[in-house]
């Protein structure tokens, strides 16, 4: 069985986001977000022989996460792990011939891990090389982006991931200091933006930006996009999407592919005035972490947890 990395990650509602699974012992399972290996031990714990799950992680870090299989059981035959990034989700399925799951995991953003390696420059915790990528063998760095984009697409990356109102300040701020010192830390990055932010206000600001220069580095909304297009033609009919948020502009994203079956939120009608959308709402109302969970792990404090079925 796998066991998780409780010091890598701790799953986020894990109970409710598999229980939303709905899982059928012999069905086909995909958790798009492997990390620690939490949710994926929970899924194969209610799986039997006959079911099969494949879980998706692009970082080498994660991978090592599997070597929790049970060495007495031997290698799990219900069990592939998939080094990728969830968005060739559909190509991966097709290689592995599998036409039709029966339901799907993702549990969004950055693990506990990522925000704790003191080398990723995830956190602005501590001074790191600005790297960012999930995937270390590919994609630009952070700081290659600080360095290469003009101040107008800095300004918009900033406004639209990090939904920061003084975006242009702050990519002219950029781009002129780069003239004297390339940003190639996560303290000369600080150093370059902190007079731009009241005090009360610095940390709140500064998670932002670099929010919205991870997303950018590993196009992650792109992404995203991408996995919820193939995942809603995988599905078979009763199947499941189970998928956890943790900032508006994914949760909007996986709200309307829920909601009226596009990534725009454009809402399609039939004879009769009804909704044309491949799936049901299994919650209406998005599921949050209660008080106990939220006091033990703070990452789940702005965690969302929307199920859909296929119909």
């Amino acid at each position: 069985m796998v066991k998780t990395a409780e010091t890598y990650h701790i799953p986020v509602l894990l109970k409710e986001s598999v229980d939303g699974l709905n899982i059928n012992p012999d069905g086909v399972y995909v958790d798009v977000t492997f990390g620690g290996g939490g949710h994926s031990r929970e899924i194969l714990s209610r799986l039997s022989p006959k079911g099969h799950l494949y879980s998706f992680d692009q970082d080498a870090d994660a991978e090592a996460n599997i070597c929790g299989i049970d060495a007495e059981e031997g290698e799990l035959s219900n069990f592939t792990f998939v080094r990728s990034n969830f968005r060739y989700l559909k190509n991966w399925m097709q290689y592995y011939g599998v036409e039709k799951i029966d339901g799907l995991l993702g549990d969004l953003g950055v693990s506990s891990h990522h925000f704790d390696d003191e080398q990723r420059g995830f956190s602005f915790r501590f001074d790191a090389p600005l790297d960012m990528r999930m995937n270390k063998r590919a994609g630009k760095t952070a700081a290659e982006i600080l360095q290469e984009y003009d101040e107008e697409s800095l300004a918009n990356l900033f406004y639209i991931y990090g939904e920061l109102k003084n975006s242009r300040k702050i990519a002219a701020t950029i781009v002129s200091s780069r003239k004297q010192k390339p940003v190639l830390t996560t303290k000369d990055f600080q150093a370059v933006v902190e007079p731009l932010f009241k005090r009360e206000r610095e940390k709140k600001e500064m998670a932002k930006l670099f929010q919205a220069l991870r997303i950018e580095v590993n196009h992650e909304m792109d992404a995203l996009k991408e996995m919820l297009l193939g995942a809603s033609e995988l599905l078979a009919e009763g199947g499941r999407l189970s998928v956890i948020t943790y900032h508006s502009l994914e949760d909007r994203i996986v709200k309307n592919i829920m909601k009226t079956g596009n990534i725009e939120g454009k809402i399609n009608q039939d004879f009769f005035g009804r909704i044309e959308t491949p799936f049901k709402l299994v919650n209406n109302k998005v599921i949050v972490p209660d008080a106990n969970e939220q006091e033990q792990n703070p990452r789940s404090r702005s965690a969302k947890l929307r199920i859909a079925e296929k119909k």
